[in-house]
Formats: structure tokens, sequence, C-alpha cells
């Protein structure tokens, strides 16, 4: 759905052995190994970003860019989200980024490190391509909060992120608990007061997933909590995607990323009022490439 600055390492409570997963989340545990192998198997989750069989030109860039950074997925409709594309307006943050990851009892001590590590080695990426200064530290002075949690940790969760995300709506914290089989993993940017600066995220990622789909996960909700809300289907390369193509950030999603960032452009702006600056910006990109 709807960060060069890693600092310190995040602070994570201690494990000593790691919570037994309930039958609920082993269940879930195993639809995902069998719907991992299976995007695998037809040649999707691709990792390398897409080649030759995948060209681009500067008019895609910039119509994917419009169709993904300047259009909601999602709208709330009677305290919930409802998959509905509606037009919105350009969405980014300003102030630099305090990411704080929030690990289930049910994930072990070596799958915290390795998610830290992936999480750690991206958000430097996503820094370096935005120039938002990012870095991980306690989950109690974050601004985007990454939580890795069970069927069950996530369902109980609600007194915690009231906690960490003071002021949280109740369509936010129902959509968190209630996540559907048929959603991976998913981020909810807000913004402060009217404007369209995002003042926090929250991204939730499934315990359960095996490696790819973990990983592929925290390659798009954490680039769509950077502005890029939106997917669609004619995007390729691309992970805003819902085809599941690809699971790991592309060429075209890291200019995508650049343009959002680039200081030209303001938030709140329209698609009117973005559009000719997109222009330019994506062939200073692509050296003039049509």
């Amino acid at each position: 759905m709807p960060m060069d600055g890693a600092g310190p390492r995040p602070e994570t409570r201690p494990v000593e052995t790691a919570r037994v997963p309930s039958p609920a989340s082993q269940a879930i545990a195993r639809h995902f190994e069998r719907v991992e192998a299976d995007l695998v198997s037809r040649g999707l989750l691709r990792s390398d970003g897409g080649g030759v069989d995948v060209p681009f030109s500067r008019r895609n860039l910039v119509e994917n860019f419009i169709r993904i950074a300047l259009y909601d997925e999602y709208v709330a409709q009677s305290g919930q989200l409802v998959a509905r594309e509606t037009v919105s307006r350009l969405r980014r943050w300003e102030d630099p980024i305090r990411m704080g990851l929030v690990f289930g009892p049910s994930v072990s001590t070596e799958q915290r490190r390795t998610d830290t590590r992936e999480i750690e080695q991206y958000t430097r990426r996503l820094s370096r391509l935005t120039g938002i200064p990012i870095r991980l530290g306690a989950p109690e002075d974050a601004n985007f909060h990454v939580l890795i949690l069970s069927e069950d940790e996530r369902r109980g969760f609600g007194p915690d992120l009231r906690r960490l995300v003071p002021g949280i709506d109740t369509t936010a914290q129902q959509t968190i608990a209630t996540i559907p089989r048929s959603t991976f993993c998913l981020v909810l940017a807000f913004s402060r007061g009217p404007t369209s600066t995002y003042s926090h995220a929250v991204a939730v990622i499934r315990a359960e997933h095996p490696a790819r789909l973990r990983q592929s996960c925290i390659h798009e909700e954490l680039a769509q909590g950077m502005g890029l809300a939106n997917d669609s289907p004619a995007a390729r390369p691309s992970i805003f995607n819902d085809d599941e193509e690809f699971a790991l950030l592309t060429p075209q999603d890291e200019l995508m990323l650049q343009i959002l960032y680039d200081r030209r452009l303001r938030p709140g702006m329209t698609e009117a009022e973005a559009r000719p600056l997109i222009d330019t910006i994506a062939a200073e990109l692509m050296g003039g490439e049509s």
C-alpha cells in the first residue's frame, strides 16, 4: 500500500527464546511458504531489477511516477480502508526519519539480526536516493515504525500501537489488526495537519514470511512509506505493481524516488502543477531519452 545515516543500531528487548507460534500463525507461515514457492516457480519475485527484457522510456517513467505518487490506492470508508484509486497530491517527508524496529516475541534473535541488517542496508540506499537522513533507533523515539509481528501479536498490538503513535485513528488501528491473508504487508503514512508533509508512518511485515517475501515486503513498504503510495499495473520494472514480478527496488523505482525528492517539487502539488517539472526532471535523469 499506503531514508547516508543509519545511525546507532535499534534498541530491541533481549529475547532468550522466541515464543512458540500459535496454530494460526503456523498455518499462515505454511500458506506463505506455498505462495513464495509458487511465485518463484513462475519466474516472479525477481531480484535482478529488470534488464534488456524490461526496457522503459522517459515517457513511461513520467506516467508511472504520476500514477504512483499522485494517486491513492485506498480510501477510508466506514472506518475501513477500501481499495479504490483516487486523485491525490504529492506527499513526502521533509524532516529526518527516525526509524524504530519492533519485533514480536515470536521472532527469534537470529531473525531479528537478519532483518535489522537488511533494513539498515536498505535505508542507507533510500537515504542516498532521497537526501532524507534516516537513522535507526529506539521505537519510543521513532516517527517511522516497522512492526515485524506474527498473526496473534499483530491482532493484540493495539495498546502498544496507541502508545507508539499517539492520536492514531481507529481506521488505521483496525486496518493493522485485521490484515487479510491476501495482503502480504502494508504501510500507513500520516501527514501533519492539513499539509502533505509526512510526520509519521507505520509499516507492518508479517513475522511468518519466508525470506524472499520478507525482503520484498521490506523493499516495497519502506519505499511506499517515502511517498510512492500507489501501485500501477503499467509500472514495469517496478515493485509498485501488484503482479509481484519484482521483489526488490528496481532502477525505475530509484528514479521515481529521485523525482519525488527533487527540490523543485513541493508537497501538496497537484498533477497539473507537478507534471511540467516531472517531465524536466525525468529528462535530466535519463539523459534526454524519449
